[in-house]
């Protein structure tokens, strides 16, 4: 048994969907399901007796206690978070109460489980961070790795900075065997649609602008959502307690080049009537306080170390994200809510 938090999210909740597929251990699942927790995410494992779901939060430490003591988890894999940096922009509280206290709170309660169980060895609390941790690169800045310093630049990262330097300190003080990741730019299927490539292909399809901030030349390392679960399954698995490990695709490019190749998957998967290309959509906006510059990350630790590689490149990964979205209107239309739309109004006017 392991137990996820945040698995109605979307990395957590791709991390459920293929963790059930590739092995029978069963998975508790606990989401506080905030406006991006989906619990439809994981509609094919409704009859599924594995995955056993409970609506609460981390910061809830009688209710992780109870189900730590009664599932007696062998291992604790935390994806909740919130994260979108530009709603940390408008509303840093509730980034500082689940990134920071909720952190606290739920490495409190492992702390106790931990030092009750007969087996100490066997048990991980593995921690799922970010690289906006790192702060910005110049151009010819060599990518981050495991060593470079914290320097971030949004509420959204001092928030998860926080988080992280709490993992390391439980496992200095306490001796708890944490485990840190921290990942580029996910992207894939189930992505809440205020995130760059969703709102693309959503925006493109309903004829809407597609919104990119200043100039479009932020750059990003963009790494597949299955690709980051296989990672996330190799750290716990092989993963030196105390340690951490940067996970990324491979795949540096500019905000403008990214919403080109998804105009032209979309150009060729979804033609438009009238015969032209979803790039005229494309309408450039302020850009937001604060945008750091180039994000990359250096993942050779995974391959040297624990022998991970992405499977994906950018366009394999672009091609099946754009399919499953065409293929899953019913979904987007299900999370397109009134108060999303208001939002995507509110950040682009």
């Amino acid at each position: 048994m392991i137990l996820v938090t945040g698995g109605a999210g979307f990395i957590g909740s791709n991390f459920i969907l293929d963790w059930l597929a590739h092995d029978n251990e069963p998975v508790v699942n606990l989401d506080a399901l905030t406006y991006a927790g989906n619990i439809r995410n994981l509609d094919a494992l409704a009859e599924d007796k594995r995955h056993i779901f409970v609506h609460g939060s981390i910061a809830d430490t009688a209710l992780v206690s109870s189900l730590l003591e009664r599932h007696k988890p062998r291992a604790i894999i935390n994806f909740a978070a919130e994260s979108h940096v530009d709603r940390s922009i408008h509303g840093p509280e509730d980034f500082v109460q689940t990134n920071i206290v909720g952190t606290f709170r739920l490495l409190e309660a492992a702390r106790a489980y931990f030092a009750k169980l007969p087996d100490r060895d066997a048990f991980r609390f593995l921690h799922i961070s970010t690289d906006e941790v790192f702060g910005t690169l110049g151009p010819d800045d060599p990518a981050f790795d495991e060593q470079t310093q914290y320097q971030p630049n949004s509420p959204y990262s001092a928030s998860k900075a926080a988080g992280d330097h709490l993992v390391r300190a439980y496992h200095h003080t306490y001796g708890l065997p944490v485990l840190t990741t921290n990942c580029s730019n996910n992207y894939g299927p189930y992505h809440f649609p205020e995130k760059l490539i969703p709102l693309v292909i959503h925006n493109a399809l309903q004829g809407r602008p597609l919104p990119l901030y200043g100039d479009g030349q932020q750059i990003r390392d963009w790494l597949y959502v299955k690709d980051h679960c296989s990672a996330v399954r190799r750290v716990l698995e092989a993963g030196i307690p105390g340690e951490t490990y940067n996970i990324g695709g491979w795949n540096e490019r500019t905000n403008l080049d990214l919403v080109n190749l998804l105009c032209d998957t979309l150009d060729e998967m979804a033609p438009k009537a009238d015969g032209t290309s979803y790039k005229t959509q494309i309408t450039f906006v302020t850009d937001r306080p604060g945008h750091d510059r180039r994000y990359a990350i250096n993942a050779g630790r995974m391959e040297t170390d624990l022998g991970w590689r992405p499977m994906e490149t950018l366009e394999s990964g672009i091609r099946q994200t754009v399919r499953w979205y065409l293929d899953n209107a019913e979904w987007v239309t299900g999370v397109t809510t009134g108060s999303y739309r208001n939002w995507i109004a509110k950040q682009y006017a």
